[in-house]
């Protein structure tokens, strides 16, 4: 069986609308709450800053303009998700076309990456790894642009989505240094002039805030992202398996995407031509950041976590069928679209079939049953809203994203333990271990889910 032309675009399109519906749907009716991810996100997004203690600030900003379209709708926010999936896939096609004449293959580096379950099983959860998806797509699309037509304007928006990927999570810089190593070939082989530079003014003017904000605050966010890669406390042997367990992550990762590469292809055979400017910008792109990762783990002995490495593969397909895309045989189609089918039903299936069956999962947690208790206790004892809530991200994020007041959510407990909170015009609700509570609440308190909470407010 062989596409037509003609309906590539339709098959596309469908493609792109079926995983959009099915992975908004699948998570929004079988969990229960929302993933850590998404509830921490929503934690920043209500008192909105140019950062957090975790992370820079853009997917604070992208949930929270959800959470003030929709309100505390569950859906919303797997929506939101398969928005930046969906998109950065549109990204990769219309990359694409720049790369062959043949629509068909431009279609298939799409559809492969329902093989890599960083596309479809891990997306239910909207957190920074998610964030950084179109903006990843952006930058490397206008970044080719730039270079095949060197235009401003191309070089302006390159910046912007470079600026916006930082502010998605400081790792998509490893994007960049890797583009850095074509830019600098393009130089000495006179192909670029100093017209690329522009992309400096937006991509500073749009990451000013940040940095000041990373000024004033310490360097917060640097350090934390420092710390969970665990630098610093290795030893030597470290090192080495770090790597090799990274690498071998990896391999299992791309597995199903690799199965059904390998149906398309009549030969593993090839020839590489350095001289191919299109080879080598796909090589920085794809290849390059994963060996800097690779060379991190190996030089610092720091621990790669698989989650990390979410928008390293977006073009390994384009990136494969260029390089054998004259080994390929559209008359193995067939066989091919029966692999992506299959995986396109089985992982939904599998996502919900986890989440009906194991019931101790962060998506099991009772977020609006604790909420509805608290707001009924509150009504009962004191006559001003609800302001302020302390407790975790997580704990505290939950009463916050389900409350009908929507107040700001604020780790108080973390860095004090004086609670004695005074302001009655807003009212003032934590969250946090019983036990501890208990002895320090000046409030009224009680129990509820293995929970312990504190109210303050104006009594009635």
């Amino acid at each position: 069986m062989k596409l037509k032309i003609k309906n590539i675009e339709k098959t596309l399109v469908l493609f792109l609308f079926l995983h959009l519906i099915i992975w908004t749907l699948v998570p929004s009716i079988t969990n229960s709450n929302l993933p850590l991810d998404t509830i921490e996100a929503l934690a920043w997004g209500s008192d909105l800053n140019w950062g957090f203690g975790k992370h820079p600030p853009l997917s604070a900003f992208s949930v929270e303009i959800f959470y003030q379209l929709f309100g505390n709708q569950d859906w919303a926010f797997y929506l939101l998700s398969q928005i930046f999936v969906v998109s950065s896939f549109f990204i990769v096609w219309l990359f694409s076309k720049d790369f062959f004449q043949n629509k068909n293959f431009c279609l298939i580096s799409v559809l492969l990456l329902e093989g890599i379950f960083f596309y479809n099983f891990t997306t239910p959860e909207f957190n920074v790894n998610v964030c950084q998806l179109p903006f990843w797509a952006l930058s490397v699309l206008y970044a080719w642009k730039g270079f095949k037509d060197n235009k401003n304007l191309d070089w302006l928006l390159f910046g912007l989505f470079a600026a916006l990927g930082i502010l998605s999570k400081y790792l998509f810089i490893y994007l960049l240094i890797a583009m850095d190593f074509f830019f600098f070939y393009m130089i000495i082989k006179k192909k670029i002039n100093l017209k690329s530079l522009v992309s400096l003014i937006s991509f500073f003017l749009v990451l000013l805030p940040h940095l000041i904000w990373l000024i004033e605050n310490n360097y917060i966010t640097i350090n934390y992202a420092l710390h969970r890669t665990g630098i610093g406390d290795q030893n030597l042997l470290e090192h080495f398996s770090h790597p090799v367990i990274f690498l071998g992550k990896q391999i299992g990762i791309l597995i199903p995407f690799l199965v059904m590469f390998a149906l398309l292809v009549s030969k593993f055979k090839t020839k590489f031509n350095l001289k191919d400017k299109k080879l080598l910008f796909l090589l920085c792109i794809t290849i390059v950041p994963i060996i800097l990762m690779f060379l991190t783990s190996l030089i610092m002995g720091a621990k790669i976590r698989t989650m990390w490495m979410t928008p390293f593969y977006l073009f390994f397909g384009v990136l494969l069928l260029y390089i054998f895309q004259y080994k390929i045989n559209l008359k193995r189609l067939n066989y091919f679209l029966s692999v992506f089918i299959i995986l396109f039903i089985f992982s939904p299936l599998a996502y919900a079939y986890i989440s009906l069956t194991e019931t101790n999962k962060r998506t099991d947690y009772p977020g609006r049953k604790i909420a509805q208790a608290v707001e009924k206790k509150w009504k009962d004892k004191f006559i001003n809203n609800i302001g302020l809530v302390g407790g975790d991200e997580w704990h505290g994020g939950n009463l916050s994203y389900h409350l009908s007041s929507r107040p700001k959510w604020d780790n108080i407990l973390e860095k004090n333990n004086n609670i004695n909170f005074t302001n009655t015009k807003d009212g003032f609700v934590l969250i946090g271990e019983d036990d501890i509570l208990n002895k320090i609440c000046i409030g009224y308190f009680f129990e509820i889910e293995e929970q312990g909470v504190c109210m303050i407010g104006k009594k009635k």
